[in-house]
């Protein structure tokens, strides 16, 4: 049974649609929803610290943070009680971060898009994504970037029964 979906968002708009995915599963399924966001703290990133100056690190985490707030308020738009998701930024290398989260939470599923800013490895997954493929020990969904000729019938009713209530536990189920 699925009851935690972890979702890896950046601020692509494959990413974005691979939250909503990620809720309209959640729901279908009863399941928590954990956000994951990760700053990349390698080379770019102390690039970004000596162009940008001072403060640039945590103006960063500041973005990821209005990242993660605009993205849960996504979810719960899509149906997930408020009190069954939870954020999170984390700094490090997305794939390693993605993995840790999945592995320790610990997650049912992963949830992420195709999309990968930094260049593509292959032709059809990023390749963030073909890491996370690669070494999950949970099932992973790569949600498509949306195209005008899909229909979201199959995503918007998964066909799913509903799980038995949540527990009342903010951090979700117990292990």
């Amino acid at each position: 049974m699925i009851e935690r979906v972890l979702v890896a968002v950046d601020d692509s708009p494959e990413s974005l649609e691979a939250a909503r995915t990620a809720a309209r599963l959640a729901v279908g399924w009863g399941a928590w929803v954990r956000v994951l966001t990760v700053v990349e703290d390698d080379v770019v990133g102390e690039e970004l610290e000596a162009v940008g100056g001072p403060g640039t690190a945590e103006r960063r985490m500041q973005g990821a943070r209005r990242l993660l707030d605009h993205v849960v308020a996504d979810v719960h738009g899509e149906g997930v009680p408020t009190a069954s998701i939870d954020m999170v930024v984390q700094t490090g290398a997305p794939f390693r971060r993605i993995l840790e989260q999945a592995r320790t939470w610990p997650a049912d599923i992963v949830v992420m898009a195709v999309s990968d800013r930094r260049g593509v490895r292959s032709s059809y997954v990023g390749s963030e994504t073909e890491q996370v493929l690669e070494f999950s020990e949970c099932p992973v969904l790569v949600v498509p970037a949306r195209s005008g000729h899909r229909s979201e019938e199959g995503i918007k009713n998964p066909g799913l029964e509903p799980s038995a209530p949540r527990p009342s536990s903010s951090t979700g189920p117990e292990r």
